[in-house]
């Protein structure tokens, strides 16, 4: 979740990439309804880019410093493992995130929670929509939006994924060894690449004549 691409029906929140940040130290005050214990629910937080760990991890030792680590309860990072191969032809196992560029907090929402996760460093603003001053010119609050029990299960079972996704530096033009399958051992020329279904097509030689043949990223190897 090139990383995985977003969209932001995923998340479930109309204008996900253009989350704007709250400008000035006031923020919106959410007040417990009354009679009723406050519940938790996850949040999708907006980092900067490449700054989801540095962020986790800032964020829980605030939580603690700020007295509010009883109520900001876990922090996550949804992330699937992936294979990418390199432009030497060889593989290496990592981690692919699932919504790059967010993280996911499982929170009690009230004005303390949410100023320690606003005033966090690489942190832009939480997903949700925007509370619009009575004016109309002036920029209004972002409001927190909770993920539906849907979305968060939708996530997790994402993340929860074992099947690795493998992520290729191809482009058209290079030349490739194939390493399993029917045509194991010939070589080829990439005419195209399909990323979104891990495969490409190349050229190979077979019987004297240039064929196009569609290969999974997992049956090849680039050649250098």
């Amino acid at each position: 979740m090139s990383d995985v691409d977003l969209s932001p029906e995923e998340l479930g929140a109309e204008g996900l990439a253009g989350a704007e940040a709250v400008e000035g130290p006031e923020i919106l005050s959410v007040p417990a309804a009354e009679g009723r214990a406050p519940v938790a629910r996850w949040y999708a937080v907006q980092v900067a880019s490449s700054c989801e760990k540095k962020v986790k991890a800032t964020l829980e030792q605030r939580a603690v410093t700020l007295g509010v680590d009883n109520r900001i309860l876990e922090i996550e990072i949804p992330q699937t493992p992936a294979v990418k191969l390199k432009k030497d032809g060889s593989r290496t196992s990592t981690e692919e995130k699932v919504f790059p560029g967010y993280v996911l907090v499982r929170m009690v929402l009230d004005e303390d929670t949410m100023m320690a996760v606003r005033s966090t460093p690489n942190v832009i603003n939480f997903v949700g929509a925007e509370d619009r001053r009575a004016t109309g010119k002036a920029r209004g609050h972002i409001k927190p939006r909770p993920l539906s029990r849907s979305e968060v299960d939708r996530i997790f079972k994402r993340a929860a994924e074992k099947k690795p996704v493998v992520k290729v530096d191809l482009t058209e033009g290079d030349q490739i060894l194939v390493t399993a399958g029917p045509f194991k051992d010939f070589q080829g020329e990439v005419i195209e690449v399909s990323g979104e279904r891990n495969k490409l097509k190349a050229l190979l030689s077979i019987f004297g004549r240039e064929t196009p043949v569609e290969l999974e990223f997992s049956q090849i190897s680039k050649q250098s």
